[in-house]
């Protein structure tokens, strides 16, 4: 029976979508099968690159994009998954490399697949999404080297996914969350969803002029990099820690190796792509001890698949606020 999906072509070098019903016979067969009936899917910066063709992500076209997804399963080859069971799928490079969830159905190795959390709705998990994911990932990062609650713990790119979604785990958690956006315009959103403080990234925005700046933070989620997260690791306090998780300011640091010599400091990689399925596990029940669907609801906006070609160029721009769910 045909479906529909947002599917991308490329001619001449430039990617085109369009909206079209495909066959089930169409989907690709990796090891393991699962075929899942999409419920909802999620906006994030990855899939905007990936909509405009940025970045050479997808080598392979005909391609339907779309890094998240949730749904039921309606077929199975692994004994993990069985029709009606349902499951979300972060990561993997779905989406890329796979086709993902931007399409009523989709078929995906059973090791990507995770077990949709006790008390979340597919809806519900595609508004945490990768973006919240990784938020809680580098929160988890964070506390394991030590940051306590009421610590303070910068939040950069706090407009963005990842970064609204740290607000929400960290306050949900008793940390002390200072915000830092370009937009200072939706501070008020930001302490309402419960940043501690709000400050401009301007202040933040530089290179540091020295190798050690003043200490402020005792943690840090970074989803700008480049000269941001230069300055971040100047003010991190004596043994703090920074999770670096994005690098929407550039991919280039410009920083010495003083921080690390004479104040500790820890600078963690966060992957939230190929983590592997404990990992995952962990993550997700954590989220799920603190899920608040009315706090949730503050960041999320839902669209349709059409939305999403005008909210592409958007989410690139620093553009949208929050989360993206879209509906299949």
């Amino acid at each position: 029976m045909p479906f529909n999906a947002l599917v991308l072509t490329e001619n001449d070098g430039k990617v085109s979508p369009s909206f079209d019903e495909i066959e089930e016979s169409d989907l690709p067969s990796p090891a393991n099968p699962v075929t899942v009936a999409v419920e909802h899917s999620s906006l994030n910066y990855k899939d905007g690159m990936i909509l405009r063709g940025i970045g050479r992500l997808v080598r392979t076209y005909p391609h339907v994009p779309g890094v998240d997804l949730a749904g039921t399963v309606i077929d199975s080859s692994d004994g993990r998954y069985a029709p009606g069971d349902q499951v979300v799928c972060t990561g993997w490079r779905v989406g890329e490399s796979h086709w993902g969830g931007y399409a009523e159905r989709a078929r995906l190795n059973a090791d990507w697949l995770v077990p949709l959390p006790s008390g979340l709705s597919t809806r519900d998990a595609m508004a945490i999404g990768t973006a919240g994911f990784t938020a809680m990932q580098a929160l988890m990062a964070l506390e394991r080297q030590g940051v306590k609650p009421g610590d303070p713990i910068l939040v950069t790119g706090a407009s963005g996914g990842v970064g609204s979604s740290a607000i929400m785990w960290g306050k949900a958690l008793d940390h002390r969350i200072v915000a830092s956006t370009g937009r200072i315009e939706n501070a008020d959103a930001l302490l309402a969803q419960g940043a501690a403080e709000v400050i401009d990234r301007a202040e933040l925005a530089d290179a540091p002029t020295r190798p050690l700046l003043s200490e402020r933070w005792a943690g840090c989620i970074d989803a700008v990099g480049g000269d941001t997260l230069s300055h971040v690791l100047a003010e991190t306090a004596y043994g703090g820690s920074v999770a670096a998780c994005g690098l929407a300011g550039g991919n280039a640091l410009n920083t010495t190796v003083i921080p690390f010599l004479l104040r500790g400091v820890n600078l963690l990689g966060i992957d939230s792509v190929m983590a592997p399925f404990d990992a995952r596990q962990r993550v997700w029940s954590r989220i799920a001890e603190v899920f608040d669907a009315d706090r949730l609801a503050t960041i999320t906006t839902e669209v349709a698949l059409p939305d999403l070609i005008e909210l592409a160029p958007r989410i690139l721009a620093g553009q949208v606020r929050g989360r993206i769910v879209v509906s299949l």
